[in-house]
């Protein structure tokens, strides 16, 4: 199996597999991914040095490993609060538009809304569903607003609901 197939599999593990029991902060021990699913060390520390988007990270004792975010499983990974730059980016495919303008963006089967801090990022998250729409988010007038923003260790911004009337399409 390839590092990228490994990579996919593994995030599926640490951010959607109910079978298993995480700790409230979404750790999960790092022998039963090598003992039950597969894994060798040197494949999850392969994913963690090479995945550009940092998705993944290890325990100090590197007994446990986590996703920073994108579960759709009740976990914490310990994100602080903290204000927000006054816009930033969603990425979407054109098929999600419509719905998008009528209802706001939705965390859908996540725990957050993921925002993007350029263009260029929200354009290739969009790639990754078809044809790439980025919306820009008054994040400043939400955050004033009283909405919560949360910036994990990847850089990748959290929130729970953006409203239509923050969004302007950008692209």
């Amino acid at each position: 199996m390839s590092i990228k197939n490994k990579s996919k599999r593994l995030a599926y593990l640490l951010r959607h597999d109910r079978k298993y029991q995480f700790d409230v902060n979404g750790w999960r021990e790092v022998s039963d991914l090598i003992n039950k699913h597969g894994f060798t060390l040197e494949d999850l520390c392969a994913i963690v040095d090479t995945n550009n988007k940092q998705r993944f990270e290890f325990s100090e004792d590197m007994q446990y490993m986590r996703a920073r975010q994108g579960h759709s499983i009740q976990v914490d990974v310990e994100l602080e609060e903290c204000a927000p730059p006054p816009f930033l980016f969603h990425g979407t495919a054109e098929y999600f538009v419509n719905n998008i303008l009528e209802e706001g963006l939705r965390s859908q089967n996540r725990l957050h809304v993921h925002l993007s801090s350029t263009i260029e990022t929200a354009i290739n998250v969009g790639k990754r569903h078809g044809t790439p729409v980025v919306f820009k988010v008054e994040t400043q007038k939400m955050f004033k607003n009283g909405a919560k923003f949360y910036l994990s260790r990847n850089g990748v911004w959290l929130t729970d609901y953006v409203a239509t009337e923050y969004l302007s399409l950008e692209k």
